[in-house]
């Protein structure tokens, strides 16, 4: 008669256990050199027992062939990570793939193409960005125009003042050269109360286009020359 099937499961009995142990280590270190000499393999097998003992085969050196795993688990995580990065970035660009798609998309619907698969609702939507995008430019549009007025008004401020300056040296040398009994020298005569006005500017609002605009006239005279 054959052998039997053997059961595969924790055996009860201590030295049942502790003989099957001894046997089956032996087989299996005895196959292990067997594989490295056959094989022309690097093995290297550890067994403990229940007890902590350590029973070991390798065929150059324990720490070779330690080493030589570590390295090797190494290399596969490495090759691991690099397929998942390669996945990653791949998966990156599909996604601005479809982003720069639907973008293009969007841009000829805003302006004006490829409206014809587009429902009531689609519509409205576009029609709901242009207006915001509009509001937009002209508040952005109207900000630079206040700040080019403001810039205007400034300059006009400090060219006043010089022409106040001016002013009052003509006014000094006339006097002086009144005093001195010198009338013939040509005297340039200001009006003070034009030359003190400023010119302001400011951003009006948009008329209607049925309007009729007129010129406008200046907003003050800097002054007016004479010559006596």
């Amino acid at each position: 008669m054959g052998r039997g099937k053997v059961v595969i499961r924790r055996i009860d009995n201590s030295t049942s256990r502790q003989v099957t142990f001894s046997k089956r280590r032996n087989g299996l270190l005895k196959k292990a050199k067997e594989l490295a000499i056959l094989c022309d393999a690097e093995v290297g097998v550890m067994v403990f027992s229940s007890t902590g003992k350590l029973y070991d085969f390798a065929s150059t050196s324990m720490k070779s062939v330690i080493d030589r795993y570590n390295k090797s688990k190494e290399d596969q995580h490495q090759l691991m990570n690099s397929s998942s990065e390669i996945k990653f970035w791949q998966r990156e660009a599909n996604m601005l793939r479809q982003q720069l798609q639907s973008l293009q998309e969007t841009h000829r619907q805003l302006m004006g193409d490829d409206l014809s698969g587009l429902g009531i609702k689609d519509l409205q939507n576009l029609e709901n960005q242009l207006e915001k995008s509009l509001r937009s430019i002209r508040t952005t549009k109207d900000q630079l125009l206040i700040d080019e007025i403001q810039e205007l008004n400034r300059k006009g401020n400090i060219i006043h003042q010089e022409n106040l300056e001016l002013y009052q040296k003509v006014y000094v040398t006339r006097y002086a050269h009144q005093t001195n009994g010198m009338n013939r020298t040509p005297v340039i005569r200001y009006d003070l109360d034009e030359a003190h006005v400023p010119v302001n500017l400011q951003l009006c609002q948009p008329q209607p286009q049925h309007q009729n605009y007129e010129t406008p006239t200046r907003a003050a005279n800097l002054g007016r020359l004479h010559l006596q």
